[in-house]
């Protein structure tokens, strides 16, 4: 029997998916998972930063069945399954969990990120680890340069480092992401992964809502009053962004997901199938 983790993941996609199974991933080392990815280099990513042991390149979730066996169990997420893949495939798994409705999305990999008491960094600007249509270069167009670290995502295309670093007092490369996240007091990000992974360092972060992107989880933002911005230039992104973290507003208590009950079910599970072995 084993525990399969799929993230769906690319260029024009990103990697939360990926952080949210690798964090998920933590809570169940003990069960050896392996994570699928549908882009070969979150896989790499995953292992190299994000304390995942085992990964394999799996291009759709439909092609899963191609290397799991009947029993195993999976934790996915995704929004590729419809009703009747999903219906097949708890069929197929003795145990199936889809993030955002079986797990929530507010997953913290709390072996990576330690709340800070005194953050390095005061700010900073994360806009996400996809940007395929140069949406941030497009942003900085006319605008000025900005006393504001910018961290690299992960699928910004090679050179853009170069272009954007006229508009930024310092550009940081997608390595330093964890680090980044968890030492910077005000973090900016067009991620909803990255400001609760912020806030639950101890952190303000500053949610930016980007034009490119459909946000279906945006309640976990609004749920806890972070605030959030949506301006159409750098400069007036950053007017904003200063002009809130100069009155910070009291957030919502954040209580990130305890997957204590799923670590227990897999633990059942795996406990019944070694008992059906010996026998």
């Amino acid at each position: 029997m084993q525990v399969y983790l799929y993230a769906k993941s690319g260029h024009s996609i990103g990697l939360d998916a990926t952080r949210r199974c690798a964090a998920v991933g933590a809570f169940l080392q003990e069960f050896d998972p392996i994570l699928c990815t549908s882009d070969f280099r979150a896989g790499v990513y995953a292992k190299e930063h994000l304390g995942i042991k085992k990964y394999v390149s799996v291009d759709v979730l439909s092609n899963l069945p191609n290397i799991m066996q009947r029993g195993d169990i999976l934790i996915y997420d995704s929004d590729e399954a419809s009703d009747f893949m999903e219906k097949h495939m708890r069929d197929f798994c003795s145990s199936l969990y889809k993030i955002g409705s079986d797990i929530p999305k507010n997953i913290i990999n709390t072996t990576l990120f330690i709340p800070q008491n005194n953050p390095q960094n005061n700010k900073a600007f994360f806009f996400g680890d996809d940007d395929y249509n140069n949406a941030l270069l497009n942003l900085c167009h006319n605008s000025k340069q900005h006393d504001l670290t910018l961290l690299m995502g992960h699928y910004f295309f090679l050179g853009n480092e170069t272009k954007l670093a006229p508009f930024f007092s310092l550009i940081l490369e997608e390595e330093e992401y964890i680090q980044t996240i968890q030492n910077t007091k005000y973090l900016l990000s067009g991620s909803i992964n990255a400001c609760l992974e912020s806030l639950y360092c101890g952190n303000s972060p500053v949610f930016y809502k980007r034009c490119d992107k459909s946000y279906l989880d945006i309640e976990l933002i609004e749920q806890l009053d972070i605030p959030i911005i949506s301006s159409a230039s750098l400069d007036e992104i950053v007017k904003e962004f200063e002009s809130v973290i100069t009155d910070y507003p009291l957030l919502n208590d954040f209580q990130w997901a305890d997957l204590t009950f799923m670590t227990k079910e897999v633990q059942d599970i795996f406990n019944k199938y070694d008992t059906l072995v010996r026998k």
